[in-house]
């Protein structure tokens, strides 16, 4: 193998290992959990974990800090550092919403209790999720 672990060699990675080993997400069992949950799509269609990634692919990751959208440039089989990773995808993330946004979310008072059905749905409204029958 050459330098940083790269797969000249090969013309594919399986996904859990590429997101994991780009730095998207912090181990490959929380990578290929992620795959499993239906949290990351490779070409915009949901991806098992072993699914191969090939150079050009569009990857879209639901991550704890937020949506991650790259496109991949350089394949890796194994972690490296975060300055070689940024080289080997093309970060096309939107931008975060502002801060004022994220803070403007209303919080329950504490000791408030569990909320109702009702009011889980008008909160489920309010973030934009929906649920049923929105």
């Amino acid at each position: 193998m050459s330098e940083a672990g790269s797969e000249a060699a090969t013309a594919s990675v399986r996904l859990d290992v590429w997101v994991w080993s780009v730095r998207l997400f912090a181990s490959r069992s929380a990578a290929t959990t992620a795959c499993k949950g239906g949290h990351v799509h490779l070409n915009g269609a949901r991806a098992k974990p072993s699914q191969p990634v090939r150079v050009g692919d569009r990857v879209e990751a639901t991550t704890p800090g937020g949506l991650r959208v790259v496109v991949v440039r350089r394949l890796l089989r194994k972690r490296v550092g975060a300055s070689v990773a940024v080289e080997c995808y093309e970060d096309r993330s939107p931008a975060p919403e502002p801060r004022e946004v994220r803070l403007a979310m209303p919080r329950r008072d504490p000791g408030a209790g569990r909320p109702t059905k009702r009011e889980r749905r008008a909160m489920d409204r309010f973030r934009g999720r929906g649920g049923p029958g929105a």
